[in-house]
């Protein structure tokens, strides 16, 4: 339940939306057929930049990011300057080849893992993906990386969490993530109803607190769900705070983190497909330098005040001890109204019924066959 603004400042990177699957709950609509991707020049430019501004941290995502070519040569550009690295894939692809871009130190890789095989491979759209990650994980424990797991929870699968920690310690993974399904990108279509309510995170986060304390220190569980008490406590982690009076010579890290570039160069706050409305703006119309300027004066204070008035409400009395803190900025941001402009569509997730039915009857079988 760390903070956004904790010890960590992320720079997440998704130089495509080029993929191998169509995944179901892809928040990129990544895909096979999708062409949409970086230079591996200004993927290069933001990453120096990034780390002037005080980012430590540069993950890459994607679509699937072994499918981009330049990935090697920026990873290694990249510990040349320090920094420690991500790289978040489905794991098919992993080769002797692609394990030597990820060698060298400084570099965890995050596998995603949507459940038993069967769950894995309806997710993922696909009836060898859990079959063929698997196969490549001991070119990741003979070479020496660490590695973890990413599992979205659902509303139809938190009993299969037990399962998937004892995978995650059977095949020496030190990290395992658990992440409450965001209904955006294709799960919009594909999975509408299936985002875990407030009931089914609570049982998932007790299951979790077990699960953690049966494998000690050989595995750490992180679930993606924050404390209210600890929002409440720590108002300045959760950007509620007005912006320090000398925030301009500061880091950039140290107002928001994450931050991500996205494939057609923009960059946003927070996560992939952060509302436009607090966007940065776009790599290939300005250079970082001025994107981080002028967000600073036109954006930052109305993001601070959207985050202070989430803080606020969290601290009122709740029948859960807990929110799902991203989602609901996210969600805020999208009907956001900035000063001076007439209001934008609402960016509530509105979910075409037949198909959220569709997909979550076949969630729904794969829970009762589990």
């Amino acid at each position: 339940m760390a903070a956004p603004t904790g010890a960590t400042r992320i720079f997440q990177v998704h130089p495509l939306r080029t993929c191998n699957l169509r995944c179901l709950h892809c928040y990129s609509e990544s895909a096979p057929g999708q062409r949409e991707r970086l230079p591996a020049e200004i993927v290069w430019e933001a990453i120096a930049s990034a780390a002037k501004e005080g980012y430590d941290v540069v993950g890459f995502s994607g679509g699937e990011p072994l499918l981009y070519e330049p990935l090697g040569e920026l990873l290694g550009a990249a510990r040349r300057l320090g920094l420690r690295l991500s790289v978040t894939t489905n794991g098919m692809l992993l080769d002797e080849r692609r394990v030597g871009w990820l060698s060298g130190g400084n570099c965890l890789v995050a596998i995603s893992l949507d459940g038993q095989p069967e769950s894995h491979n309806r997710m993922r759209d696909s009836p060898r993906a859990f079959e063929a990650m698997q196969e490549r994980l001991p070119l990741l424990r003979e070479a020496g990386i660490p590695f973890g797991f990413i599992f979205t929870l659902t509303q139809f699968n938190s009993n299969e969490l037990e399962w998937i920690a004892a995978f995650a310690r059977d095949q020496g993974a030190q990290l395992l993530q658990v992440h409450p399904l965001d209904v955006i990108g294709r799960a919009e279509d594909s999975l509408g109803d299936a985002a875990p309510d407030a009931h089914e995170l609570a049982v998932a986060f007790v299951e979790t607190m077990r699960l953690q304390a049966e494998a000690g220190d050989g595995l750490t569980i992180h679930f993606d769900l924050l404390d209210r008490d600890f929002l409440a406590e720590n108002p300045a982690a959760f950007f509620a705070t007005s912006r320090p009076a000398d925030a301009s010579s500061c880091p950039f890290a140290e107002s928001i983190s994450p931050l991500i570039l996205e494939a057609d160069g923009t960059l946003v706050p927070l996560g992939h497909g952060f509302p436009r409305a607090f966007a940065l703006g776009n790599l290939g119309a300005s250079p970082f330098s001025e994107l981080v300027r002028d967000w600073r004066a036109t954006r930052e204070p109305e993001f601070r005040r959207l985050c202070r008035e989430i803080w606020e409400e969290a601290r009122e009395p709740a029948e859960w001890p807990f929110m799902n803190w991203y989602s609901e900025v996210r969600q805020r941001a999208a009907n956001w109204k900035m000063p001076g402009e007439a209001t934008g569509k609402s960016g509530k997730h509105h979910v075409r019924k037949r198909d959220g039915k569709l997909a979550r009857h076949a969630l729904r079988r794969s829970h009762r066959s589990a």
